[in-house]
């Protein structure tokens, strides 16, 4: 569905000092310089796939999502999206493709939700039975019967940005980029998107690619994921492949009783820790799990022992540091 190959886009700006003088200066002379957003990435997504493409800010994800989706014209590379290459067919290719930005709406704030999917009707010239039927699959996938008939701007954050959806997914477009989806939502409405994404997804083949900073999105939708960072991948593969690499635990332990002190085994880094409860994390290269259990039930009386993975998010933090 997706084919990127050594893609790089540079922009060009120019560098000014603070100040009236440095202000006055550049008018006659500028500093050029060439920021590298992206510099030369490659990318697969296979069709009817879920893709999480994570990063830092400024690491290249909007600009990449920019030029899949036709907004920006790439420096170099080559990109084919369900066949086409994005800026030179855009016309024809806009209507194979839904967009949703979590900071950004395309609802009129002043008319009733109904109102925008009537005109993305009409803007994407979807048949009369096509735009039926899949209205009123998403609407009672949503449970939005009532809600699409409010102004969007009397809406809640959860409301519209499940009307961002619908609005995007009418034509039914062949790939979808998901950008900041979930931003600022509450758990419960977060869940919600998720379902809804998975649920359209089986059941129409959409691919999606879906660039997020809450992993929980990543964990709950993604198999497979690609990590950019200033302008280069560096890593594209599955979401189990990096938690199978991973050469740490956790040990959340629960005590039967408060304590004011305890020990751990040399070499062990403590989280987090409490009167009633400690965190900690082993080193599975310096010490066997199994033995500082052992350890810990010989010298504590213990309630709960829990053994779980590091949080995604410093998973690839680490991934970060490695790839400077």
């Amino acid at each position: 569905m997706i084919e990127v190959k050594d893609l790089k886009k540079h922009f060009r700006t120019f560098k000014k000092e603070q100040g009236l003088k440095a202000s006055i200066k550049s008018l006659f002379h500028r500093e050029f310089v060439d920021v590298k957003a992206l510099d030369g990435i490659s990318l697969d997504v296979k069709q009817g796939e879920i893709r999480g493409f994570i990063g830092p800010n400024g690491a290249g994800k909007s600009t990449t999502i920019k030029i899949l989706s036709g907004v920006l014209y790439p420096t170099s590379g080559y990109v084919s999206v369900n066949g086409f290459e994005p800026w030179k067919q855009r016309e024809k290719y806009v209507k194979n493709i839904g967009v949703v930005f979590g900071q950004k709406q395309q609802l009129w704030l002043d008319l009733p939700s109904v109102d925008t999917f009537h005109l993305n009707k009409e803007i994407y010239d979807i048949p009369q039975e096509l735009f039926t039927k899949n209205l009123d699959y998403f609407v009672k996938l949503f449970d939005l019967e009532d809600i699409i008939r409010r102004p969007a701007r009397q809406l809640s954050l959860g409301e519209k940005m499940k009307c961002e959806l619908i609005a995007a997914l009418l034509h039914d477009p062949k790939i979808v980029f998901l950008d900041e989806p979930t931003i600022g939502l509450d758990v419960l409405s977060k869940e919600k998107i998720r379902q809804f994404i998975k649920k359209v997804n089986k059941d129409k083949g959409i691919t999606f690619l879906l660039t997020t900073h809450d992993l929980d999105d990543i964990e709950n939708l993604c198999q497979k994921i690609t990590i950019i960072n200033q302008g280069k991948i560096i890593y594209d593969d599955t979401l189990q492949k990096i938690k199978a690499e991973i050469d740490t635990k956790i040990l959340d332990v629960k005590f039967s009783k408060a304590l004011k002190e305890y020990k751990v085994p040399e070499g062990i880094k403590i989280l987090n820790k409490g009167d009633m409860e400690i965190k900690i994390e082993v080193d599975k290269k310096k010490h066997k799990v199994d033995e500082v259990i052992g350890y810990i039930l010989k010298h504590y009386a213990i309630n709960d022992i829990n053994v779980s993975n590091p949080e995604i998010e410093d998973i690839i933090k680490k991934i970060y540091s490695q790839s400077k």
